[in-house]
This record gives structure tokens, sequence and C-alpha cells, in this order.
């Protein structure tokens, strides 16, 4: 009966006090994962096309931009972004600042595989492409990047995953997201277990719904026959 006592207990705490604490973190937590997958998506794309068909000083500065974003732990740039740059008279909102550092961040991951799709499409096709009438523009436009993106959509699936994770992060700036919540709400109760245990299956469900999206898309712009003939 005690044991029973505290489960019924613990079911009544988690319904009036942690999920609806929790349920307001999570609205938090996808307006950062909305704000920041298109743009670091767009940035990732970007970057990835100044590094292969851009001039040697654009092609350089996309290196280094990969290179020092991959570099930096993404909580000294979200600590950089917020923390550093009242110093330059520059002063972020926490919601600005962490979008800011996710997108940069994940536009670097994001160049790489996008890169790596788009060296694999045959270097024929854009020669073809020019010799019927397009410009080097049009044909990377319209013939290399659809397929390079079609062949990066696992990579990049990945990084959306890791971003949703990482989304965490942004309680280090006082943004209050589902982490966020939860340290709140635990820090009252002193119930840090049971707290994080629901914190830790929203995430869990959160990601499996992301990539169950992601397969979809996947398979919704999949050709048949295609990666045959790469």
């Amino acid at each position: 009966m005690e044991s029973w006592g505290k489960a019924m207990n613990s079911l009544l705490f988690i319904q009036q006090d942690v999920l609806p604490a929790l349920l307001e973190g999570l609205v938090m937590t996808v307006k950062l994962i909305i704000a920041s997958i298109p743009f670091g998506l767009a940035t990732g794309t970007c970057v990835a096309l100044g590094r292969i068909y851009g001039n040697k000083p654009i092609s350089f500065l996309c290196k280094l931009y990969v290179i020092f974003f991959k570099g930096t732990p993404l909580l000294i740039l979200l600590f950089m972004l917020y923390f550093g740059l009242p110093s330059f008279g520059i002063a972020l909102s926490p919601f600005t600042a962490s979008v800011l550092g996710f997108v940069l961040c994940n536009g670097a991951y994001n160049s790489e595989y996008i890169r790596g799709a788009i060296q694999s499409v045959k270097g024929g096709q854009l020669i073809a492409a020019q010799a019927l009438g397009m410009t080097r523009r049009q044909a990377i436009w319209n013939i290399i990047l659809p397929q390079a993106l079609r062949r990066a959509i696992p990579g990049c699936s990945n990084e959306m995953i890791y971003l949703i994770k990482y989304s965490s992060l942004a309680y280090m700036l006082t943004y209050i997201e589902l982490t966020g919540a939860g340290k709140i709400v635990a820090a009252r109760s002193f119930r840090y277990t049971l707290v994080f245990t629901v914190v830790g299956i929203m995430y869990l469900i959160m990601v499996s719904f992301a990539s169950w999206l992601l397969s979809l898309l996947e398979k919704k712009l999949y050709i048949p026959g295609w990666s045959q003939h790469r």
C-alpha cells in the first residue's frame, strides 16, 4: 500500500506540477528548432557552393568558416555571442543568441554533407547543361544542386536531430526551454530523477517524431534506380 501511495503521489506530481511547466518549455524549444533548422540548411548550402564554385578568396573564407565553427564547442560559441558581444556594443536576446549560435554551428556541419553531395554529382552534367545554353549559375541551381540536396538528406537529417538535443544548451543563456523548465521544477521539488526522466522522455518523443518525418521526406524525394546511376 505504501508503494502504491508513492506511485500515485508521483503521478499526481507529474500531472499537476511537471507537465504544465515542461509543456511551456517544450513550446520554447520548438520555437528554437523551427527558427534554426531552415537557416542552418541555407547557410550550409551557401557555404558548400562557395567552397566549390566560388573564386579563391570566397572559397578560402568558406573553408575558414567551417574550420572555426566545427572546431569551436557550441557552448563556448553561445557564451561568446550572448556574454561577449555586449563588450562590443552588441546585445542579443537569449533567443536570438541561441538561434544564431545554432545556425552557425549547424551550417558548418551541413556544408560538409552538402559539399560531398555536390562533388558526387558527375561533373559532365554541368558541361552538358552549359552546352545546351544554360549559364553556369543556372546549371548549378537547376541541375547540380537538386541532386546534391537529395543525396545530402541523410547527413543533414542527423544534424537536425542533433540540433534538437543541442537546443538544451539555450538554458545556459537564461532562455527557459524544455531543459531549463525541468531544472526549475526539479530545484523547487528536489525530485531531480523523476523530473529529468520526464524531460528525457519528451526529448525522445521529439527525436523519434523528427526522425519519422525526415524518413518520410527521404522516401518522398527518392528516385527509383537513381542511386544505382551515380
